[in-house]
This record gives structure tokens, C-alpha cells and sequence, in this order.
């Protein structure tokens, strides 16, 4: 199963099997009444603290994605990822899992960290 990463702004393409918005806040400008995403997985995300913290300091991401998998290892964090890899990595689902996030730069954002994470777990 492959996962990729896009902006909550981008459309849906075939391509997609299933989408999950992973932030834990609700982007800006989207209506709650769209129909965007199959799951928003708000535990997923990283703690306020946390993305506070890093402010998407590209000098911090090491850090910052460090700190991230350490959370993935603690509830809430790890109850979501669990529940992702229960639902998607059996073989009825095959295809791709979209991450799905506001943030304008996905190279150094939490969905990028997410998807090694996921990627490693689901191979």
C-alpha cells in the first residue's frame, strides 16, 4: 500500500483510496460541509505543545520529527496510529492511503514524518 501526502486544497483524484485529514486544527478557509476526506484523524497529529514549539522551523525538523515518533509511541497519538494500521493494512484495502494537511510546506510537516512512520509499519 503506498502513502502519499497532499494539501487539504488539492482535488481528489482516482488515485486516492482513502483520505485522512491528519491535523488538529480545521484549515482555513474549508467548510466543515465538505466532503473531503473519508476520517479526520485529529489524534494523529501532534500535540499543541509540540506544534507550537516548532512553528515549522525548518531548522527544527529534526527535532521536531523526533519528538513526533515519540509521541506516536504514547496515547492518543499511538491509539490513532494503531487504529490506521488495523484498518487499512488488511488486504481488502489495497491502493493508497492520502494524508491529508493544511500545511503549506509537506516536506517539513508531521504528515511527512507520518508517512515514513506508516510506510515502515505497512511494509
Amino acid at each position: 500500500m503506498d502513502v502519499e501526502i497532499k494539501r487539504i486544497y488539492e482535488p481528489a483524484s482516482p488515485k486516492d483510496n482513502i483520505r485522512l485529514f491528519i491535523d488538529r486544527l480545521w484549515p482555513r478557509g474549508i467548510t466543515k460541509s465538505n466532503d473531503l476526506f473519508d476520517e479526520w484523524v485529529k489524534d494523529i497529529a501532534p500535540s499543541s505543545q509540540l506544534r507550537k514549539w516548532y512553528g515549522h522551523n525548518r531548522n527544527l525538523f529534526p527535532e521536531f520529527a523526533n519528538r513526533y515518533r515519540q509521541e506516536l509511541q504514547q496515547p492518543p497519538a499511538k491509539t490513532a496510529l494503531e487504529y490506521i494500521l488495523k484498518k487499512f493494512a488488511n488486504s481488502t484495502n489495497t491502493g493508497t492511503i492520502t494524508l491529508l494537511t493544511a500545511t503549506r510546506e509537506v516536506d517539513i510537516s508531521a504528515a511527512a514524518v507520518l508517512r515514513q512512520v506508516l510506510q515502515s509499519k505497512l511494509k
